[in-house]
C-alpha cells in the first residue's frame, strides 16, 4: 500500500498544467459571483387577541363539560368482592402397572448402539450448522 501511495504522489507531482489568464479570470468570476440562495422567511401575520380568547374559552368549556358529565353519571351498585373459598387439596391416584423390561440384546450392545446414534446426530447437526454459516 505504501508503494502505491508513493507512486500516486510521484505521478501527481509530474503533472504540469498551465491555466491561461482568461480561464483563471473566468473561474475566479464564477466563484465570486455565486452566493448561496437564502430562502426568505414567510411573513407571519400576527394573530389577534380574539383568536387567543376563543381558543382559551373553548378549552375551559370542554373541561367544564367533561367534569359535569363525569359527576352527573350516578355510580353503579358495587357488589362486595370476595375471594373464593380455598379448595381442598386433591391428590390424584396413579394406577401403577409395572412390567418387566425386555431387552432385545445385551445391555452393553444397547449402550454402544445409543452412543453410535448420538455420534451420527452430532455429525448431522455440525453439517447443518456449517451449511448455514
Amino acid at each position: 500500500m505504501d508503494k502505491l501511495a508513493r507512486q500516486l504522489r510521484d505521478d501527481a507531482n509530474s503533472i504540469e498544467c498551465r491555466v491561461s489568464d482568461e480561464l483563471d479570470m473566468r473561474i475566479r468570476a464564477s466563484l465570486e459571483g455565486v452566493s448561496p440562495d437564502v430562502p426568505a422567511e414567510p411573513q407571519r401575520r400576527p394573530r389577534s387577541q380574539a383568536f387567543w380568547w376563543a381558543s382559551s374559552l373553548t378549552g375551559v368549556a370542554a373541561a367544564a363539560v367533561l367534569i359535569a358529565v363525569i359527576n352527573l353519571v350516578p355510580p353503579g351498585p358495587t357488589d362486595p368482592v370476595t375471594e373464593p373459598a380455598p379448595q381442598a387439596l386433591v391428590i390424584p391416584t396413579i394406577s401403577w402397572k409395572a412390567e418387566t423390561a425386555v431387552l432385545t440384546s445385551p445391555l452393553e450392545q444397547e449402550y454402544e448402539d445409543l452412543q453410535s446414534d448420538l455420534r451420527k446426530a452430532e455429525e448431522a447437526l455440525r453439517q447443518d450448522i456449517e451449511r448455514l454459516f
